[in-house]
Order: C-alpha cells, then sequence, then structure tokens
C-alpha cells in the first residue's frame, strides 16, 4: 500500500464516518430540519420540506459507500459538492446577517452560521476532492470489484 492509497483511505473513513453521523442524526427529524433548511431563506417553503425528507438518507449513502469504498469517486465528487453548497447557504447567511442556526447533526445541533463554520466545511470539500482525485483508496470494495 502506497502513502497516497493510505491516506486517501484514512480521509476517506473519516468523511465516511462524519457523513453517516450527520445522516444518521437528522432521521426521524423532517420538521426541524426543513425549519432549519427554511431559517437560510435560500429554497421556497415549498422545497424545504422534500429537501429534509431526503437530505438525511443521501448522507447516509453517501458516508456508507465512503466507508467501504463503493462507487467511491462518484461519492467523493458528491460529497465535495454539497460540501460546497453548505459552505454557501452558510456564507450567506453571515452576510445578510441571519441567525441560522445549521442544524448539521440534527436537532440538537445549534450551531450558529458563522465564518469558522464556512471555512470547516470548505475543508471538507476540500478533503472530498482529495479522496475524488486519490479515489478509491487501500481496503475499497471498488479495489475488488476491479479485479474480478
Amino acid at each position: 500500500m502506497s502513502p497516497m492509497e493510505a491516506a486517501v483511505f484514512v480521509v476517506r473513513v473519516l468523511l465516511g464516518g462524519l457523513l453517516l453521523v450527520a445522516g444518521i442524526l437528522k432521521v426521524g427529524h423532517p420538521a426541524e430540519l426543513a425549519a432549519s433548511i427554511a431559517a437560510f431563506r435560500l429554497v421556497p417553503a415549498a422545497v424545504a420540506g422534500p429537501l429534509a425528507l431526503g437530505l438525511p438518507y443521501v448522507e447516509i449513502l453517501l458516508g456508507a459507500y465512503l466507508l467501504v469504498g463503493l462507487f467511491t469517486r462518484a461519492a467523493a465528487i458528491v460529497s465535495t459538492l454539497q460540501f460546497v453548497a453548505y459552505a454557501a447557504a452558510i456564507a450567506s447567511a453571515v452576510l445578510r446577517h441571519i441567525p441560522a442556526n445549521c442544524g448539521c447533526f440534527g436537532p440538537g445541533d445549534s450551531a450558529v452560521a458563522d465564518w469558522p463554520h464556512v471555512a470547516f466545511d470548505l475543508a471538507l470539500a476540500g478533503a472530498s476532492a482529495f479522496v475524488a482525485a486519490g479515489a478509491p483508496g487501500a481496503f475499497a470494495v471498488d479495489r475488488r470489484l476491479r479485479r474480478t
């Protein structure tokens, strides 16, 4: 195993675990998540509800795919775009002085939109892009599938 494969593996597992936990903590709380999404005032109220229903499952799937290294490049690209979208939404709230809670880790998360949060989401986007570029990394199901 090369150092690059090992690095991609470590980052892939950390990102996968983060997304999996974030998604699991949101499942069963669509009303609270819809309120968090609506608080950013970026999507119509009619969109916030369906988005709140689907988003946790998207995060769970992305997290699971990254953890096991299945569809690694695609999952990492989607998570990169997702983290960039989160950073843009939070930056928008900060610039417009909207005191929105991110709801990133479910209804118990009261983290307020701020610049450090934007930076963290951009760092996660960078980590996801790193995984996409070096995919699949060590110990990935994708490696096994390529051999068969």
